[in-house]
């Protein structure tokens, strides 16, 4: 029985290390971390219990039977965040450049499935190439499943993107489809076709940043909704957003107890003169909501 208990801790093992030490280390040499400390900075510690830890890849063409990893490429599974129940996937570009498999997809989709089961968020990590070309249509049939997914959650709870990578082809549509999408300045980028192919078929030179970066998407595209400064400050940002919202439509928004007195105070006073004589004249209306809302 030792002997039992000793190979599932060894196969434990290797499945952590993902691609392997090397990759690990170029994963953080490029400043990101890996799809599993990802997960340790955004739940509650000790809270992760994890699904499909052992889920390899089936293609066997273009000699991918010699690269199975286990995992494939995603980490998912289900946690707590200040207490309160979320799943989550992670995808890991030490694996084969965090490609969509089938074996991936399934992996992706048995959570989804399992959150508006029990009406929990979900939370994807995004860090991917894209679709894993060696398998050809059964991997875009698995992005097909994870967008009949988004839309059929959408709505009922919430689903939330980290884009903390590259978000190529395929893989750029789940985010766009999710409720809240957060990117990292200068180290996630999000497009359908990169700089490469734009220029091979248009002739137009355009850089990584402008096509797809934080800034681009944030400001113009509108499909991302907070640039971060790092993936730790994309992490917080998701953890403060998530106590704002429900678990699932039939939940209640998170309430806290009030904090402050119902006293008139000077920013209350102030408001008296805020608004200006003249219609031609302009004001700040931040001052006027900061006095309004709560801890404004």
């Amino acid at each position: 029985m030792q002997d039992i208990i000793s190979q599932l801790e060894s196969k434990r093992e290797l499945a952590r290390l993902g691609g392997g030490q090397k990759r690990i280390a170029a994963q953080h040499a490029k400043g990101k971390l890996t799809a599993r400390e990802r997960i340790e900075l955004l739940l509650d510690e000790d809270s992760f219990e994890e699904w499909d830890m052992f889920v390899e890849h089936r293609c066997t063409d273009f000699g991918m039977a010699d690269q199975t990893v286990p995992s494939d490429g995603v980490v998912t599974g289900y946690g707590m965040i200040n207490g309160r129940l979320v799943f989550v996937f992670s995808q890991d570009f030490t694996v084969l450049g965090g490609s969509l498999s089938e074996a991936h997809a399934e992996k992706i989709c048995k959570i989804m499935d399992q959150a508006m089961k029990v009406g929990a968020p979900v939370i994807g990590l995004n860090d991917s190439g894209g679709a894993r070309i060696q398998e050809g249509v059964a991997s875009l049939g698995g992005y097909a499943e994870i967008f009949q997914r988004n839309v059929s959650a959408s709505g009922v709870i919430p689903q939330i993107s980290l884009i903390m990578g590259p978000c190529a082809g395929g893989a750029a549509y789940s985010p766009a489809l999710t409720d809240f999408t957060v990117m990292v300045n200068e180290k996630s980028y999000m497009f359908i076709t990169g700089p490469d192919v734009i220029k091979t078929v248009t002739g137009e030179e355009v850089g990584m940043e402008e096509l797809g970066g934080a800034f681009t998407h944030n400001t113009k595209s509108g499909n991302a909704h907070y640039m971060a400064d790092s993936e730790a400050d994309a992490i917080d940002y998701v953890k403060a957003l998530l106590s704002y919202l429900p678990s699932n439509n039939m939940d209640g928004s998170p309430v806290l107890p009030p904090t402050e007195t119902l006293d008139k105070s000077a920013t209350d006073t102030a408001l008296n003169t805020l608004i200006p004589d003249s219609p031609n004249q302009p004001y700040d209306m931040k001052t006027l909501i900061q006095a309004l809302v709560d801890e404004g």
